[in-house]
């Protein structure tokens, strides 16, 4: 991808290697490392044969699903949510709260967290800007609920995808056993929004003048993009495998654009950086569980079958998720727990999705999401961010688990 200013005979590779991101370097070395443990047998071939059987068709929904909402976005249908939620609100700040928390909600649970990292931050940022409001609360609600409003459909996140393998669900009865622990999460994650973000900043933004209402460059375009999130999310909920699902949505999109804007298509649409971080981090983790990390996790989440064995697997999931990175933490922690266990590697998923929020790298979603702040030039006091966040992962964490353990379908 050309940037601004190159000189026109730069050296090729120097420049390539120049422009790699701290995050590029990451997802390379990961992949690295991964390949040295197969090729020295510290992880045996058959094993690593069966990793990328499992998550091939993982990262077949990463690639596609991301080429989705890059394209939803260039089309508009973002910018003119963004716009209607704003529109919607009337002036009224503590309507653009909740109307912000169902946008992002709405879109994790959709479209997943990494796309809400992805698409949303920047929106959001750009709303907070239109409206002359302070940005920091509505970047905010995009990280936490990210996070947190991950849990009710297996789409919704990887590691859903991951423990949908083993609890045998599919995302009807999914949603069915999740929709409790879910609305738990998020209620807890806004009220504590409000409290510590947007009461103090309503002060001097309340009310606001609405924005006029987006008109989308390409009325055609911006149609085509709805209609094919809309069948993406509706095939998910009929049970169409993930892949299929994005793939399909994603070519219809793609035709689209090369009709009507074939400079849009670039190679830089795919994701090449998540699909490499994503198998070198599976070899990765696979490789440290042989060697002493499943054991560790499973002294610390226990064998109890009730809600002590619950509570210890989401405190654990949150804790390892916030020290390494939530995929880890979650393979770590699914290794130990025996396969008829649903209810406990539930709630491990609780601790993986809704707990890692106190430090940048605690997931995929939430290290996005802090680049794309401070590439957009909103500085999130780190301290600030680490406490809120901390109590946060500790609150929700265990008011979820709870949730599900006491709620409907328990």
């Amino acid at each position: 991808m050309e940037t601004p200013g190159d000189p026109p005979n730069a050296v090729p590779d120097r420049s390539r290697w120049g422009r790699l991101h701290v995050l590029d370097w990451i997802a390379i070395g990961l992949a690295v490392l991964g390949v040295m443990f197969v090729l020295t047998g510290l992880l045996p071939r058959a094993d690593a044969e069966g990793t990328m059987r499992r998550i091939i068709p993982i990262l077949i929904f990463l690639g596609t699903v991301v080429v989705l909402a890059e394209l939803t976005a260039v089309a508009g249908v973002f910018d003119a949510l963004a716009t209607r939620v704003a529109v919607t609100a009337r002036g009224s700040f503590r309507a653009l709260f909740w109307l912000c928390v169902g946008f992002a909600s709405v879109t994790t649970v959709a479209l997943n967290l990494d796309t809400t990292a992805v698409l949303l931050t920047p929106v959001m940022i750009a709303l907070a800007r239109a409206l002359n409001v302070p940005p920091t609360p509505l970047a905010m609600t995009t990280v936490w609920l990210a996070n947190t409003a991950s849990l009710l459909l297996p789409v919704s996140n990887l590691t859903n995808i991951l423990a949908s393998d083993r609890v045998d669900l599919d995302p009807v009865p999914w949603a069915a056993r999740m929709w409790w622990p879910q609305l738990v999460a998020v209620a807890v994650t806004a009220l504590l929004l409000w409290w510590w973000y947007w009461r103090p900043a309503r002060a001097g933004a309340d009310p606001f003048d609405p924005p006029r209402p987006y008109v989308p460059p390409d009325r055609l375009l911006y149609r085509t993009a709805l209609a094919a999130c809309l069948l993406f999310v509706a095939g998910i909920l009929a049970g169409v495998e993930i892949g299929i699902a994005s793939g399909v949505a994603a070519a219809i999109l793609v035709v689209g654009f090369a009709v009507r804007a074939r400079h849009r298509l670039r190679l830089a649409l795919v994701p090449w950086r998540l699909l490499v971080f994503v198998t070198g981090l599976f070899l990765v983790v696979q490789t440290i569980g042989r060697h002493g990390l499943d054991t560790v996790m499973g002294t610390l989440i226990g064998t109890d079958p009730g809600a002590e064995g619950a509570l210890r697997a989401g405190a654990v999931g949150a804790l390892f998720s916030n020290a390494v990175n939530n995929l880890p933490a979650y393979l770590a922690g699914e290794a130990v727990i025996a396969a008829d266990r649903h209810t406990q590697l539930l709630a491990l998923l609780i601790g993986t999705n809704v707990g890692p929020l106190a430090t940048p790298w605690a997931s995929l979603a939430t290290l996005i999401w802090y680049e794309r702040c401070r590439a957009a030039g909103v500085a999130v006091p780190l301290g600030r961010f680490v406490a809120t966040s901390a109590a946060l992962a500790v609150l929700a964490t265990a008011a979820t688990v709870t949730g599900l353990l006491v709620g409907p379908g328990a």
